[in-house]
């Protein structure tokens, strides 16, 4: 969910284009301090990449690395035009139609947000493959003996990879693009109709066209996320780029050859980042007159509003309804477990650490942000800014990689100097504990912060600054008495998006993870990859049942950008 806020934010807000009046490099270093603590995983992974023990790289270019990329390459074409399909024709059906359900679906589209992709294609695996119940209800019903009989689509196949992640990021299009159509004036779309356009018509040359920087930016979130999944990828047996770096490291045991490919992905993600970076920075609206207008809605016919209805519970019923009844179904007769020692133990470790991150988080983003408020015409904070989202880019495995190797050169050196003058050793202070867990998460999440904190501090006016000043408040009292009261409601949706976020990261805490220590990701992940989804249900249904949460926050967000509304 990175981002959203503040790509779903389109007013253009006043920029305060004066110099501070005096340099205060304690703001400056604590900026780039920050910067470069979590730039450090990226960095020591170009290092690896570079300067690797064994550089199988010519290999990798003859070989498998072309099949890596021209299937990481269909996977992001799939999952991206279905993901802008399905997401922008929902958001301007909810938007400016009226149906049956509309009011219900202007939530409800966003639960998919709640499901991981590893968690939903292990489901649809156990429904539709061959021994599952929907085939195996087919065969009963037409009297089908074996497979050769009849036809039945893959789902473990790089189709079956595209629909599963359609299923759970199309949400990052609907939202973004939804959040543009209620931004759009209606005098512009009135005056289309008065010059004969049908809604069709007006949807296609002038709603499309005005929210086409938002659904790029969607888009870009959409390929991102694409770019890092592993668990679908992984269990469809799809050969995509995030797939050759488990197999580099964990089946040629080489190390380097991870990292190299991992710097290849970074190229793709510098890319989706930069052509977001454009997106927004085209995406300029003023407020319009009619902003207090209540939208006039289009009235559908019997049939039309049929096939809306069917629209858009489709992506509901099959991204969160299906699963979360066969979750439910799995999890209601193991209720007990919410008395078992070990299942507390795992959801206390979850809601610790994502509490942690969140907050981390949040606070380094405010930090940047501030930061860069303070010295509008400092390009080195900008840049900073923009480097502290990087990790975002890396798959995490790759990052818990580079989070070891920091980490453990430290516990390497703090460990020889104790025995060299005191006799005795320290042994692992931060490597292999919960801290290089937040650490990873800080890493990987503080572009989803980021953006929230600082489109709302960008919409607070620098005439407030200024009010500030002329109080004889300094920069930390203006931000602790003026700033952070003001954008309160984007700090709490960055804690609850990287809080949730936190609860679904997989990869790296199964790596980074001290001995023994699980939380509910990974516990899902064990029984489900052993063929004992079952057993882990009811850990899965709280992982979801906590993604709900913000996914409503969110939509009445959204929503709340039309005061008519």
């Amino acid at each position: 969910m990175t981002n959203i806020t503040a790509a779903a934010t389109t007013a253009t807000p006043l920029v305060d284009t004066r110099k501070p009046r005096r340099f205060m490099p304690g703001w400056y270093t604590v900026a780039w301090s920050s910067a470069l603590l979590v730039m450090l995983p990226v960095l020591a992974v170009f290092w690896l990449a570079l300067f690797p023990t064994e550089n199988i790289w010519p290999h990798l270019v003859d070989t498998i690395l072309p099949v890596y990329i021209q299937t990481t390459l269909l996977l992001l074409a799939g999952v991206g035009a279905l993901s802008v399909i399905m997401g922008v024709g929902t958001a301007w059906l909810v938007t400016m139609c009226n149906f049956p359900g509309r009011r219900l679906f202007e939530w409800a589209l966003l639960l998919p947000f709640a499901m991981p992709a590893y968690l939903i294609a292990y489901l649809y695996t156990d429904l539709l493959e061959y021994a599952g119940p929907v085939q195996g209800f087919l065969r009963d019903l037409f009297g089908w003996q074996t497979a050769r009989e009849y036809w039945f689509p893959e789902i473990r196949s790089l189709g079956g990879a595209i629909s599963m992640l359609t299923l759970v990021l199309y949400p990052y299009v609907y939202l973004l693009s939804r959040a543009s159509f209620l931004e759009q004036s209606m005098s512009i779309r009135d005056a289309s109709r008065i010059f004969g356009c049908s809604p069709l018509q007006s949807f296609y040359r002038i709603s499309l066209p005005i929210a086409r920087p938002a659904i790029a930016v969607g888009l870009s979130l959409v390929s991102m996320e694409t770019l890092n999944d592993f668990g679908t990828v992984d269990y469809f047996a799809v050969k995509s780029l995030s797939a050759g770096i488990y197999d580099a490291w964990l089946n040629m045991g080489n190390l380097g050859a991870a990292a190299q490919i991992a710097t290849l992905m970074m190229v793709f993600v510098i890319l989706l980042i930069s052509l977001e970076r454009i997106a927004r920075s085209r995406q300029q609206q003023f407020t319009s007159g009619d902003r207090f207008r209540t939208i006039d809605r289009y009235t559908l016919s019997p049939l039309k509003s049929g096939l809306a209805t069917l629209a858009c519970a489709l992506p509901v019923i099959l991204g969160f309804i299906v699963p979360f009844l066969v979750l439910s179904t799995y999890a209601l007769p193991r209720l007990e477990q919410f008395t078992e020692a070990d299942f507390l133990a795992h959801a206390s470790h979850s809601f610790t650490l994502s509490a942690l991150a969140a907050l981390l988080t949040v606070v380094i983003a405010i930090i940047l942000a501030y930061s860069k408020r303070l010295y509008p015409g400092f390009k080195a904070l900008i840049l900073a800014t923009r480097l502290s989202s990087l990790g975002y880019a890396l798959p995490g495995a790759v990052l818990a990689i580079g989070v070891v190797i920091p980490l453990a050169a430290f516990d390497n050196s703090i460990d020889a100097f104790m025995r060299q003058n005191f006799g005795f050793g320290t042994g692992l202070l931060l490597s292999g504990t919960p801290f290089a867990i937040v650490f990873a998460y800080c890493v990987r999440f503080l572009a989803v912060s980021s953006g929230s904190v600082e489109a709302s501090l960008a919409k607070v006016t620098p005439s407030m600054d200024m009010a500030s000043r002329s109080l004889g408040l300094n920069p930390l009292q203006t931000l602790r008495r003026v700033h952070l009261p003001l954008i309160r409601g984007g700090l709490m949706t960055a804690l609850l998006v990287v809080f949730v976020d936190a609860m679904k990261e997989l990869p790296a805490t199964l790596i980074l993870r001290p001995f023994n220590y699980d939380t509910l990701a990974t516990y899902v992940y064990q029984y489900a990859s052993d063929e004992m989804l079952e057993t882990s249900a009811l850990a899965a249904l709280l992982i979801v049942l906590v993604g709900i949460v913000p996914v409503i926050l969110l939509s009445r967000t959204i929503t709340s950008t039309r005061q008519g509304e």
